[in-house]
């Protein structure tokens, strides 16, 4: 049937609005608010698309008839300005002539959309089923549609008896407006979800009125009776509902909740003898009713309260356009109470109250709106002292800062690696060489620049030549599969790639082939605040990794925050302990050479070894590192002097490991326990350890660092009382601007409170103790930490599932035997290939800390109420781990003592060890690797054979088995041939 058959008979409750005087007739409007760009040709586009599966947005009225007439709700494009404020929003539309319905665009950057209809035609419940699907239509998704002709009179059942018309007995809640019918609009965004909404608003209106008892209109959306109904017909009716003064917000709860139960709503409705008087007859009374309410300042009741419910505004977003908030504005009927309008969307409640303007009206209005803010949300959980923390924001850059050191320090040493060193002034001359040289292939601001290259001095030219050329540096990780670093090249829109060998990745130029001296007066190009200066790749949910962008402003802020606060000047010498592409490098790479100090470039492989000889020979005073490594650090035996400062950051730091580090660099040595996501700039919030009063299992993360913010919200997005549990979310200048190329997912973790206060969504969950500082909890999602990298198991699991074998994967976090965390994977999968196959097929894509330490096949995953992977009904991977019965008695002393350093370090029975299975098998990973090596040395080789047994450290980890580890030992302390 062609939609312009579409046709509904009008309702008694529409005739009656459709009544109004001219002019005065409510509109309803719904306002969706966001980030970027919508083209209002598009949007056009959409509506009519829109407008063919929701047939109600096309009528006027023909008598006691809606007809469809076929044109589509006009889109009009709009001045940028407060949506509260638009004149727009005062206009009537007519519903014999139409339109009945119009789009409004505001703005062009960030900006509003506006769905108005007459509410003779539509409820707010029916705009909300039309703007949704708009929004379906500029995804090109399949729309939903509202065809039904359903009206009141089709879903309520018979009236009894005769309904009594409300009378004029209750003064206007906000005084007595003034002259004319401009509506006026307050809006106020509270943080969080509230159960019992309306409830809670009536309670705390109620003593606002004066009354022993108010009366309040509460609109109920009756598509209730009859959910599968598609309809955007005016299908709510206003039920009555008295409330005591001092009447708590629950029991009010329970008797709205009874009155809903009753079906009340369904008996407290205009007469349907309504529809048998003539229109010119009910406007003359509506008119009558209007100015009697203004003359006697006495309304139907004291204010009407509007729950429009909880909205995604993930439903509302697309073709470039985030949605951020969705609210309401109406206009009061004849003889109406001022309205509350309630939505509830990206954590907060939108309210927005309407009345008739006048004196003091909005000063009035902004006062009932503190006091429902103040009862939901108390200003006493919003201000936390500690967020105290605003400081001058730097307006420099780390690049003008570098050539200024450079300048004044020319001879000092600023690079140190294994194969010799660079002053300030060689720095300064090679990074400037390879600046000029970019900006010679048209790189410029803007731009991003891959970077990967080992830790050696050539990487750290390459990344201040990429800075001084304006551009941003993507630091890559040369341990990553060639077709992972390929993939972020090309995600990250990078033209070429600064490599020290030949590599087969997009864009490489090779460093050795560039100048080493700029050219005479080549001129440095300007770097501002607001410029990228790095784009760093991290796991991704969505099982792909995402590039988190992070300007020089959020940059340059932590540089003068960290310097002073790790005691970092002139005469520091601190070595890189992480891949470049770990963004806690960022603190070794700038905070030294910014302030005269030495950075120092450890080569190749970290392993215990050359960490001894980093700490006993090269004299380090600060050390900024994680957790697992610092272990590994207090393991090796040595007391080096001169160490000052360690930071620990990246992982939970238990207590018991923050005592060790002082029993290793002594009482003076400052512990220091940072926090930060990749999203924030390296570090947010910061703790220094104090044994006497850190008593609990793990350090505290702290408080906000200067310019930074932190807050704890609960499941509800409400901000959550001392001492209570919720996500950890974080504001402030070191926010990044927002992933590379990924405006939904940016706008999913970068939110915003309800003040307007930009945020991060850690999704670590935390708690505020009785010190008043940050304790770390848990997470709240499925991601999970592995020597400091963020790890999303969905990433691996879809990297088996491009497998051929591979139907179905999970990935999830277990302990193994010794307690420790690791990641094994379930696959369904017909062959089964043999677990090693699937291990080398993530090793080929993923980097070595994301393969998991054991595959298991399984017929099924089990999944849980929920749909989520039910962990407890998967197999134990590590149940048959023992070792075979009497295989220890069958060992020689030699592998006795590597199994009893295993058993050591996994933390595991050496009776329970098999000869020949492999080291992750238990839980084993990379860096508990190190440690097992480093107690072989230790316990079996000998310092005499220690160097050739770390020369096969390589053969060690292809194969990870006791017995293999006792042949490599053998042979160093025979000096037999090695064994392959």
């Amino acid at each position: 049937m062609p939609s312009t058959e579409f046709r509904r008979p009008v309702s008694p409750v529409e005739w009656w609005i459709a009544a109004h005087p001219k002019g005065t007739a409510p509109v309803l409007q719904l306002a969706v608010e966001g980030t970027g760009r919508i083209d209002a040709e598009r949007l056009a586009a959409a509506v009519a698309t829109a407008a063919d599966a929701c047939p109600g947005t096309r009528l006027v009225r023909r008598g006691r008839t809606w007809v469809d007439t076929g044109e589509p709700p006009a889109v009009r494009t709009v001045a940028a300005g407060r949506v509260v404020d638009l004149p727009d929003l005062q206009v009537a539309l007519d519903d014999r002539r139409g339109p009945t319905c119009e789009v409004l665009l505001v703005g062009e950057q960030d900006p509003a959309i506006v769905f108005r209809a007459a509410h003779a035609v539509m409820d707010a419940g029916g705009v909300l089923l039309w703007a949704a699907d708009v929004f379906r239509a500029l995804r090109g998704e399949p729309l939903v549609g509202a065809p039904d002709t359903v009206t009141e009179t089709d879903l309520l059942p018979p009236l009894e008896g005769k309904p009594q018309p409300p009378g004029l007995d209750y003064p206007a809640l906000l005084g007595k407006p003034g002259p004319g019918r401009r509506t006026l609009w307050v809006r106020r965004s509270i943080d969080g979800y509230h159960a019992g909404l309306v409830a809670r608003l009536a309670t705390v209106i109620a003593p606002l009125t004066g009354a022993p008892e108010a009366r309040f209109s509460v609109p109920v959306n009756l598509r209730r009776y009859a959910p599968e109904t598609r309809s955007t017909a005016s299908l709510s009716h206003s039920v009555p509902f008295a409330v005591p003064t001092g009447q708590d917000w629950s029991t009010t709860h329970e008797r709205l909740l009874t009155l809903l139960a009753e079906e009340r709503d369904a008996q407290a409705r205009l007469d349907p003898a309504v529809l048998k008087m003539p229109i010119p007859v009910l406007r003359f009374i509506n008119g009558a009713l209007e100015r009697k309410a203004a003359k006697t300042d006495r309304y139907a009741s004291h204010c009407s309260l509007a729950h429009l419910g909880r909205v995604d505004v993930a439903g509302f977003s697309g073709a470039g356009f985030a949605a951020t908030a969705l609210y309401s504005l109406s206009t009061a009927p004849a003889g109406g109470p001022c309205e509350i309008d309630v939505v509830e969307c990206a954590g907060h409640t939108e309210i927005v109250l309407s009345w008739h303007d006048g004196p003091g009206i909005a000063e009035r209005a902004e006062a009932v709106l503190d006091a429902i803010e103040e009862a939901l949300s108390p200003a006493a959980l919003r201000t936390w002292a500690a967020n105290d923390t605003a400081r001058v924001v730097p307006q420099t850059t780390v690049v003008a800062g570098f050539a200024a050191q450079a300048s004044a320090t020319p001879d000092a040493i600023a690079v140190v690696d294994r194969d010799g060193q660079y002053t300030y002034a060689d720095l300064d001359r090679r990074s400037r060489a390879i600046a000029a040289a970019l900006q010679e292939r048209g790189i410029g601001s803007g731009d991003v620049v891959g970077v990967l290259a080992e830790r050696g001095r050539p990487a750290v030219a390459a990344i201040w030549g990429v800075l001084r050329a304006g551009a941003a540096y993507l630091p890559l990780d040369t341990a990553h599969p060639d077709a992972r670093l390929a993939d972020i090249l090309t995600d990250a829109g990078a033209p070429l790639c600064l490599v020290d060998a030949p590599r087969p990745v997009p864009g490489a130029l090779e460093l050795d082939t560039l100048p080493t001296e700029p050219p005479p007066g080549w001129a440095e190009p300007a770097v501002g605040p607001g410029d990228l200066a790095y784009v760093i790749y991290t796991s991704g949910s969505t099982g792909r990794p995402k590039g988190v962008e992070i300007e020089h402003v959020s940059l340059s802020n932590y540089v003068a925050w960290a310097t002073p606060m790790l005691g970092v000047d002139a005469a520091t010498r601190m070595p890189l302990l992480t891949s470049f592409a770990f963004d806690v490098s960022c603190t070794s790479l700038f905070l030294p050479l910014l302030a005269g100090g030495t950075l120092l470039l450890p080569g190749g492989e970290l392993n215990h070894a050359t960490l001894r000889r980093l700490l006993t020979e090269d004299a380090p005073t600060v050390l900024t590192l994680t957790p697992s490594l610092l272990e590994l650090v207090c393991e090796l035996g040595v007391r080096p002097a001169g160490v000052l400062v360690v930071a620990a950051a990246g992982e939970v730091l238990r207590r018991s490991l923050a005592v060790q580090t002082l029993e290793v660099f002594g009482a003076a040595c400052r512990v220091l326990n940072l926090y930060g996501p990749t999203e924030a700039t390296i570090e947010v919030v910061a703790h220094e350890f104090h044994p006497g009063r850190d008593t609990a299992a793990s350090v505290p993360i702290g408080v906000p660092t200067p310019n930074c913010t932190a807050y704890v919200l609960d499941a509800q997005h409400r901000f959550a009382a001392p001492g209570e549990a919720g996500e950890l979310v974080i504001g402030g200048v070191q926010l990044a601007r927002g992933y590379r190329g990924r405006p939904e997912l940016t706008a999913e973790r970068f939110v915003r409170l309800a003040d307007g206060t930009r945020v991060y969504r850690t999704g670590d969950i935390v708690r505020v103790n009785a010190r008043g500082v940050i304790e770390f909890l848990n997470r709240a999602d499925d991601q999970v930490k592995v020597l400091g990298n963020r790890i999303e198991p969905a990433e691996i699991a879809q990297t088996l599932e491009r497998h051929p074998a591979v139907a179905k994967a999970a990935v999830v976090p277990r302990h193994a035997a010794g307690g420790h965390k690791v990641l094994c994977a379930y696959v369904v999968a017909d062959p089964a290939p043999a677990p090693e196959e699937l291990q080398a097929f993530v090793g080929e894509r993923l980097p070595r800390y994301m393969v998991p330490a054991t595959v298991t096949v399984v017929g099924e995953l089990p999944r849980t109420v929920n749909g989520k992977i039910d962990v407890r009904a998967l197999p134990d991977p590590f149940a048959g781990a023992a070792a075979p019965a009497g295989q220890q008695q069958d060992r020689d002393e030699l592998t006795r003592a590597v199994a009893a350093v295993w058993a050591a370090t996994l933390g595991v029975d050496a009776d329970r060890l098999a000869d020949d299975a492999d080291f992750h098998t238990y839980g084993g990973d990379s860096l508990l690797m190190l440690s097992m090596v480093a107690g072989v040395c230790r316990e079996v080789v000998g310092a005499e054979h220690e160097q050739r047994f770390m020369d096969r450290l390589g053969d060690i980890v292809r194969r990870p088995t006791i017995e293999h580890v006792a042949d490599l030992a053998r042979s160093v302390r025979s000096a037999a041939v090695p064994v392959s």
